[in-house]
């Protein structure tokens, strides 16, 4: 016979469950985030850098299907992910990712679109892809929008770093962030950025204490087993 709180306490780790392990279908938006890095180069003053790297080899593989780079049957009807070591290398050799890339990052000064190439890639999966922006001037700020990834998937995030401390988070709905580039960032788009990053933690942290609060309730529920037993 089942002891009263029991049923409870059931409903309450399936509901934990649910928060802690997303079903694999959404599991990749909420693995690694991307991140980017964004600066002028010291020797060109007119030409801005876009560092990207993927949160998760993974999602590399799930671009590389997107893409037609790598078959269809290497994701599961459950939205598992069949990743292989190669993959990276087949993603990162290829003209449509490149491609890609260019199109799902875009530098703007004014009204002015900066032209983009993507540097030799190396690595892909460690050290990522840069992209060089040639502006039509000098750079000081730029409109730089990453949308990258969140064409498959709206939950997506890239989390961004700039010079002098600049953070922003891209996603989907919010995908454009002006940088200053030069000289000391507005207070405001540091404050923007910290924010950002401040909900996310807030996030975690939710997390953490839901995993403790059922820890506490399975080793409560443990100790009065043991007593109705004896």
């Amino acid at each position: 016979m089942s002891l009263p709180g029991t049923r409870v306490l059931v409903t309450l780790v399936a509901a934990g469950a649910a928060v802690l392990m997303p079903s694999p279908a959404s599991a990749h938006p909420f693995g690694d985030p991307q991140t980017v890095d964004i600066a002028v180069d010291a020797q060109h003053p007119d030409v801005v850098h876009v560092k990207w790297r993927v949160g998760g080899p993974d999602d590399l593989t799930l671009l590389g299907v997107s893409l037609g780079l790598l078959p269809s049957d290497r994701l599961a009807t459950d939205g598992t992910v069949d990743y292989r070591y190669t993959d990276p290398g087949v993603v990162g050799a290829s003209a449509e990712f490149t491609g890609y890339l260019l199109q799902r990052i875009t530098v703007r000064t004014g009204a002015q679109e900066c032209t983009g190439a993507v540097e030799p890639i190396r690595a892909l999966a460690l050290k990522g892809a840069t992209a060089a922006f040639t502006c039509p001037g000098p750079v000081t700020t730029a409109s730089v929008a990453v949308r990258t990834l969140t064409d498959l998937n709206p939950a997506y995030r890239t989390l961004a770093t700039g010079p002098s401390g600049q953070r922003a988070v891209y996603e989907g709905g919010d995908d454009t962030h002006e940088w200053t580039l030069t000289g000391a960032p507005p207070a405001e788009s540091v404050g923007r950025g910290r924010s950002a990053l401040l909900q996310i933690g807030g996030i975690l942290l939710a997390v953490i204490l839901v995993a403790g609060t059922l820890a506490g309730i399975l080793a409560t529920a443990k100790r009065r087993r043991r007593a109705v037993t004896a």
